[in-house]
């Protein structure tokens, strides 16, 4: 793992001349607008990283950007690696420990979700405050590498509580409403059925997804903050369960990135 890291590095390295991100950003399903509003300096395709699993999903277009956002240096994955698309959980986070060993010090993560909580709206903005790990496997199974992390990594605070303070500070600015909550992941790539959306609720989930939690995890293994937002979807509510679909799913979450885009952008500028 180490090795393929640093070849992978030394690559990216070479095609960025050097340039050194400062944050890390995962955009989720149908949330690549973010990338408009980036100052590109670079942009590689998946395929031409070695090592780098390439995105089979729609709606995640397979590219590191290089670039400016919020007058820091970033670099944003647009399209994420997803458990139910065959890979290992090895494969699905190894992006967040190249990204680590490019230098940034945060990471941003967005996704599309299904809330659970009735309080909730389809296209809120939910800021993840803790999560819940119901994925069938778990990225750090197999020998530890003490170059990347310790054996037992805490997770006492998986999702910064600073970074969480300051992007409710900045949304009540921008008058950007929030919710906060639970996320738990699942392997899908099934939509729950209503028992499994019940089941969520129950155990203290407010949206349900699946991602984020392989990589959240892997990036406090390496010690590296993370701030976390989902865009509501669907709803897992008894009585406005309705069919959902994958093309229904991008839709709306095209019509709130807007709202997270001046956030996150917001966000990132005062870090």
């Amino acid at each position: 793992m180490y090795d393929r890291i640093i070849n992978s590095v030394k690559h990216i390295n070479e095609a960025t001349a050097g340039f050194a991100p400062e944050i890390g950003i995962i955009l989720g399903t149908g949330l690549g607008g973010l990338v408009q509003e980036i100052d590109i300096k670079h942009s590689l395709p998946y395929e031409q990283i070695p090592d780098f699993p390439v995105s089979t999903v729609e709606g995640h277009s397979g590219k590191l950007i290089f670039g400016m956002l919020g007058g820091k240096r970033i670099v944003a994955m647009q399209g994420r690696f997803h458990y139910y698309e065959g890979y290992t959980m090895q494969q699905v986070v190894f992006p967040v420990r190249v990204m680590k060993f490019l230098g940034i010090t945060n990471l941003f993560l967005s996704n599309a979700s299904g809330g659970v909580n009735p309080d909730f709206e389809v296209g809120d903005l939910m800021l993840i405050t803790d999560h819940i790990n119901l994925f069938p496997a778990h990225p750090l199974i197999g020998k530890n590498d003490d170059r990347l992390g310790p054996r037992f990594p805490d997770m006492s605070e998986a999702y910064d509580h600073s970074l969480l303070a300051r992007a409710k500070a900045v949304a009540a600015e921008l008058g950007i409403k929030v919710q906060e909550g639970v996320y738990v992941g699942l392997s899908g790539p099934t939509f729950e059925t209503p028992a499994e959306y019940k089941y969520v609720r129950i155990i203290g989930g407010d949206t349900v997804g699946m991602s984020t939690v392989p990589e959240v995890i892997t990036a406090r293994h390496m010690n590296l903050p993370c701030f976390g937002i989902s865009v509501i979807t669907d709803l897992g509510v008894p009585g406005k369960i309705v069919e959902v679909s994958h093309e229904e799913v991008q839709k709306v979450a095209k019509v709130a990135e807007k709202q997270m885009t001046r956030l996150m952008t917001e966000l990132i500028a005062r870090i």
